[in-house]
């Protein structure tokens, strides 16, 4: 009787410790931070560190001026780190279309030229107290007049892309997405 008593009592200790542990949950905020204007032609623009751009605005031509926004990431009010290496890729600006890999932040820009030009996007990683971060619900904004536009991320999102489509007068559209905890 003791024996099958035993057996009956590791069994629920065995199925108790293989029971998944309850997930993790993580408050998540996007905070304002650094905002600077260039000339759009022939100008680099990076967030200062540990930012990521948030915003983008633009009047007028390849001669007119730039605003970028940049904003810090917070998880459970502990700033999320980008890693210094950068990555880019360079796009013929008219007709182009650039989003972020995964795990990776907006930070900055570079154009030549005007909308026969071309774009140069920065993205660097992410990580939380050493965990990685992953872009989840990317979604579109509506088509912007390039000339004359300003677009600010949604509450809690970051900036993930852009697409442009012709010269000032032309489309521009920027994706944005959440950040969250991997794992």
């Amino acid at each position: 009787m003791f024996k099958k008593a035993l057996s009956a009592a590791v069994a629920a200790v065995t199925l108790a410790s293989a029971a998944p542990a309850a997930a993790e949950t993580y408050t998540i905020r996007v905070l304002g931070g650094h905002i600077g204007t260039v000339k759009e032609s022939n100008s680099t623009f990076f967030c200062p560190e540990h930012q990521m751009l948030v915003g983008r605005a633009h009047t007028g031509d390849e001669n007119g001026t730039t605003t970028y926004y940049c904003g810090q990431i917070y998880v459970n009010d502990v700033r999320v780190e980008v890693l210094p290496e950068r990555y880019w890729v360079r796009v013929n600006e008219p007709n182009s279309v650039y989003t972020v890999p995964e795990g990776h932040a907006l930070t900055g820009r570079y154009h030549y030229g005007d909308e026969k030009g071309y774009t140069v996007y920065y993205a660097q990683v992410m990580r939380w107290q050493g965990k990685h971060l992953r872009i989840v619900g990317r979604h579109w904004t509506a088509d912007m007049k390039e000339s004359k536009h300003t677009s600010l991320s949604p509450t809690g999102e970051i900036m993930t892309g852009r697409y442009h489509y012709g010269d000032e007068n032309g489309r521009t559209a920027y994706e944005y997405a959440r950040v969250v905890v991997d794992g």
